[in-house]
């Protein structure tokens, strides 16, 4: 289900198209007036999230899902001066786990890039578009949601708005006899909560199911009895062990995080979005969150926006909250997302492709030489942000994979490589 970056996935028997097979333009999805049956896709029968369908509903979320908008407010646009390089398509990897070498133009085509765009020293060196995506043209974003959300947290804490301290039953009072109750702020901004709930796919009583059903983002069956909403889903869940020991990636924690914000600030979580980053970006257009079917914005994965507009939110981290001159974050808020957590907390979730990372404040840190830290989320979207190559890469894909340790074996070695080149070439 598209709305985490749990490392299970459903395995066909039979290998995927490749990228260019599956390409929602070659199989023409939905074209025609009307729109012929076989060349529909839908949300009430699940097929806008099975492969090769998701290939054109990621980039048109908006069509199938209701949503509300995020407004890019009235500041002028913030320009990606171009300075296209030639060069990088030729730079050339070894894919983990395996001895032959890939290059970077081959690697766009092996996750199922659907736009990518890379920037270095806040200039935009390369931007392509396969697919549905256009450059205009607004894609969903899933799980790197959850980093805007993490990052108005922690700009909270330090602006003394938001105790990282406080129990959430103290925060939001109807979690208080769940299993939330007695877990921090901080917990859930770590994701160290220990959660009766489950983000298991091959397990089809798992939370992560009904969580999406409550919320009315996946069809419900007939006859659906269920919780209504992804608060009413939030307060039924239950403890599962001490909070705060190890990580367990969950997206229920970024919902009860926006909870919290929510609460907090009095504002709803697109107009806190829009506020204090949206507006500040500079951005070329309006980004939009989903909504479940009691209008609640969806903090775990809802964002859909342009592709380049995802990059300026990388080069705002990557110049330590810093953006067109101003300053948007204060700079000991970045510090903290890169200095990231504590390893040993993350090791235990068993992620083979990220020995050594860690996660703080929702965003995915990798205690690399070069400082590297990333937004996440399922089918390969992205923000890679390397301090010391001065390098920004935002994508947009849609892999038949959910899982990012489908893509990590090509994506982590590429992106390395690719800063390693920038380094040795120069601006």
């Amino acid at each position: 289900m598209p709305m985490t970056d749990a490392d299970a996935t459903t395995v066909s028997a039979q290998p995927p198209l490749d990228a260019a097979a599956s390409d929602p333009n070659r199989l023409g999805w939905m074209r025609g007036a009307p729109v012929l049956p076989h060349l529909q896709v839908r949300f009430d029968d699940g097929g806008m999230y099975t492969f090769p369908k998701l290939r054109w509903a990621f980039s048109n979320g908006r069509q199938l899902l209701p949503t509300t908008q995020v407004s890019r407010g009235d500041r002028s646009l913030y320009a990606l001066v171009r300075d296209d390089r030639g060069d990088l398509d030729r730079v050339s990897f070894t894919p983990l786990g395996r001895s032959d070498s890939m290059t970077w133009s081959e690697s766009l085509a092996a996750n199922y890039t659907d736009g990518i765009v890379v920037l270095h020293h806040g200039r935009i060196i390369y931007e392509r578009y396969f697919g549905a995506l256009q450059a205009h043209r607004a894609h969903l974003a899933w799980s790197v949601t959850k980093s805007f959300f993490g990052t108005i947290a922690a700009s909270l804490v330090n602006q003394g708005r938001l105790d990282p301290h406080s129990p959430v039953g103290e925060c939001v009072p109807e979690l208080a006899r769940s299993g939330w109750g007695s877990a921090t702020v901080r917990q859930v901004m770590d994701m160290t909560t220990s959660l009766a709930y489950s983000e298991d796919y091959a397990d089809p009583q798992a939370g992560v199911w009904m969580h999406g059903r409550a919320g009315g983002i996946l069809p419900r069956p007939l006859g659906y009895a269920g919780p209504d909403g992804f608060y009413a889903f939030l307060a039924g869940l239950r403890q599962d062990g001490p909070h705060g020991e190890v990580f367990a990636y969950k997206t229920v924690n970024t919902d009860v995080l926006g909870w919290i914000l929510s609460r907090v600030t009095g504002r709803s979580l697109s107009e806190l979005l829009s506020e204090q980053l949206w507006s500040q970006l500079g951005a070329e257009q309006d980004a939009s969150l989903m909504v479940d079917c009691c209008g609640t914005e969806f903090a775990g994965g809802g964002l859909s926006c342009c592709l380049r507009d995802l990059a300026r939110f990388g080069q705002l981290l990557l110049q330590e909250g810093m953006l067109d001159g101003r300053r948007v974050l204060a700079s000991c808020v970045v510090e903290d997302i890169r200095a990231g957590a504590d390893p040993a907390r993350f090791a235990p979730a068993g992620y083979v492709t990220l020995p050594g990372w860690s996660y703080r404040n929702m965003w995915w840190v990798s205690h690399n030489p070069h400082g590297a830290y990333c937004a996440r989320g399922i089918h390969g979207q992205g923000v890679y942000i390397d301090p010391k190559a001065q390098m920004v890469i935002a994508r947009f894909a849609s892999h038949p994979m959910a899982a990012n340790m489908n893509l990590d074996p090509t994506t982590l070695p590429a992106y390395a490589a690719l800063a390693r080149h920038l380094i040795n070439s120069g601006p």
